[in-house]
């Protein structure tokens, strides 16, 4: 059964949610389309570059300090993400945000967001081999991942996504539960 509109959505109840799809072209677009401008806002986008410099600010440019992702993600040598990024945001307008796993995605599993038609990045959400080995129940539990929060909560200064987090997470799993199926390219 399709998850209805009075589905309470919080992190216990994503755990324990029944995978059962079924389809709805439809739904499943619309849903995506929610899904697909949160994530191309610069609160996801920017820790999900083309390149292995993570992008800030909220036009999304390259990072200041062009820190490298690094195998793990965590960055390289001396210069990684948590010199900066601290378990906390750090107070005031524009500071590094913060979080205690403060990472990119590591180098074997990118998970590049930034110039994906939302074609594209649907099917690479679905993918095990590009989406970090995730089926779709740990794609719905993703949605309550730490990180993933912190892209509402990046301190002052920064614009938050498109969507409430739990207007997201609704969006995410429509997308999932009813075929998560991938809009047309244009």
């Amino acid at each position: 059964m399709a998850f209805g509109s009075n589905l309470s959505i919080d992190k216990q109840s994503a755990i324990n949610v029944k995978t059962n799809v079924v389809k709805d072209s439809v739904a499943s677009v619309n849903a995506f389309k929610k899904v697909y401008a949160v994530l191309m806002s610069p609160r996801c986008m920017n820790c999900h570059p083309a390149g292995d410099v993570p992008l800030q600010g909220d036009d999304s440019h390259p990072h200041a300090m062009l820190p490298k992702r690094g195998l793990d993600g965590k960055g390289v040598s001396a210069m990684k993400c948590s010199n900066c990024h601290q378990p906390t945001n750090t107070p005031g307008p524009n500071t590094p945000p913060g979080n205690p796993n403060w990472h990119l995605p590591p180098a074997d599993m990118k998970m590049v967001f930034e110039g994906r038609s939302p074609y594209q990045l649907a099917k690479q959400l679905v993918d095990p081999k590009q989406n970090g080995h995730k089926d779709m129940k740990k794609l719905i539990e993703h949605a309550d991942d730490d990180l993933v929060l912190a892209g509402w909560n990046m301190g002052e200064g920064r614009a938050h996504p498109p969507l409430s987090h739990a207007e997201f997470k609704k969006a995410w799993i429509t997308w999932l539960t009813t075929g998560a199926y991938a809009p047309q390219e244009k």
